[in-house]
């Protein structure tokens, strides 16, 4: 009985505790089920807020008025304020219309302009004593290239002081003569006697003058024969003729030089490069498309443009070997941009023109492999994906993303590229 009584009691306790443990786990049921209803309802919520705010996205739509759709994403600006786009040589412009025509690109050549290249050879025989300039020196008109030692000079020079002296002191008996003749104290025969004496000297004065003048010897100089220290009448000077850079020079201290040796090489050349010529090779089938006075933009092979300038003429004459004509073009080269020897490409612009919408090529860039402007934005610059068209005279014609008096980047474009890819590299991700 006690045993049976005692077996109750324990099944009773055990009820109880498993009664008491449901009740818990029922309540952190609950309890949980009703954290992760408040935990959806707020993300619900969330949602909600940010769908429901049209006040939000109206104000949103309004900040990114005027930026690309690049700048909409957050991405593709270069921020940059005024004062750094100044510092940065950033220019802008506008899209304008302008006159485009068809473009033939022909290779080129740049050569010295003929009439800017000057041979310097000796004008007397002798030794080189002086060298004052060597290869790739610059000089001014008249400066001195070098000093030649010549007997040749200084006899040349002795001929004409005698001849100067026999000239004056035949003067000197005709004006004598003439004096006793009108004092009737000597004859006609010997006033004509004087004056043929004088006509002689002062002829043989004047050949020797000017063998001095054709050894380079100028009229100042002459006066400064008579009265010149011992051995500087043996001295010849060399000297530029015009104003420019010696590109060669063929002799040294101490050689031995010959004047009139049609043979020989010039001891000096000169060149003046800030005008070279282009000569541009031309095809037969390209020859009745060229014109004089056609628009002509230089350029690298990887597309700087070197020049602009305009076809001067065309040589009458095909080259027998290429088949080719020369269209000349004549550049102003002030900065030395264009090098003698130089092979480039030339743009003409032939055939009829219209007017299009276009801007310079150098505002042009390549951004996400997509032809691009720049367009300023509020808090720099961003590109703008455009089509393009034909290419003329160092112009590009836009066909879509810009309209006429639409600002873009004139000068720094390519800065702007640079920094792009530099913040695109910063962020992780490339474009």
């Amino acid at each position: 009985m006690q045993t049976l009584l005692r077996n109750k009691i324990i099944i009773a306790s055990t009820s109880a505790l498993l009664l008491l443990f449901l009740s818990g786990c029922g309540e952190d049921q609950a309890k949980g089920a009703q954290v992760t209803t408040l935990d959806q309802q707020s993300t619900s919520a969330s949602h909600d807020d940010h769908g429901d705010d049209d006040g939000h996205g109206e104000e949103s739509e309004k900040h990114e008025e005027g930026h690309s759709d690049h700048d909409e994403e957050g991405g593709d600006v270069v921020r940059m304020d005024d004062m750094a786009a100044k510092g940065a040589g950033i220019k802008l412009s506008r899209a304008a219309v302008g006159p485009m025509g068809q473009v033939l690109k022909l290779p080129a050549e740049v050569r010295f302009d003929a009439d800017r290249v000057a041979n310097v050879s000796p004008k007397v025989s002798g030794v080189i004593a002086k060298l004052y300039v060597s290869e790739g020196d610059d000089v001014s008109r008249g400066d001195a290239l070098a000093m030649i030692r010549s007997r040749e000079l200084a006899a040349l020079k002795a001929s004409w002081i005698k001849a100067n002296s026999r000239e004056k002191l035949a003067a000197q008996a005709l004006a004598r003569e003439e004096s006793l003749f009108a004092e009737k104290i000597t004859s006609e025969a010997d006033l004509q006697t004087a004056r043929a004496n004088h006509q002689a000297a002062k002829a043989e004065r004047d050949a020797a003058e000017n063998e001095l003048h054709a050894a380079g010897v100028t009229h100042a100089a002459l006066q400064k024969i008579a009265s010149a220290n011992d051995g500087d009448n043996a001295n010849a000077y060399l000297t530029a003729p015009i104003t420019g850079t010696v590109v060669r020079r063929t002799v040294t201290l101490g050689e031995t030089v010959s004047a009139g040796d049609a043979g020989a090489a010039p001891l000096f050349t000169i060149v003046d490069d800030s005008v070279v010529w282009a000569d541009i090779a031309v095809y037969k089938q390209d020859i009745s498309l060229i014109r004089e006075g056609a628009p002509v933009v230089l350029k690298t092979d990887s597309g700087l443009v070197l020049a602009r300038s305009t076809v001067a003429f065309l040589l009458p004459v095909i080259n027998e070997t290429s088949r080719t004509a020369t269209a000349r073009v004549i550049v102003d080269n002030p900065d030395g941009a264009l090098l003698p020897g130089q092979f480039i490409v030339s743009e003409i612009s032939v055939g009829s023109t219209q007017d299009v919408l276009r801007i310079p090529q150098s505002a042009l860039q390549l951004v996400e492999d997509k032809p691009s402007v720049f367009v300023p934005v509020d808090d720099g610059f961003a590109p703008v994906p455009v089509s393009v068209g034909r290419k003329s005279g160092g112009y590009v014609e836009i066909k879509a993303g810009l309209a006429p008096g639409d600002p873009y980047v004139l000068d720094g474009a390519f800065t702007l590229k640079a920094q792009l890819e530099k913040d695109a590299f910063g962020d992780g991700h490339g474009h």
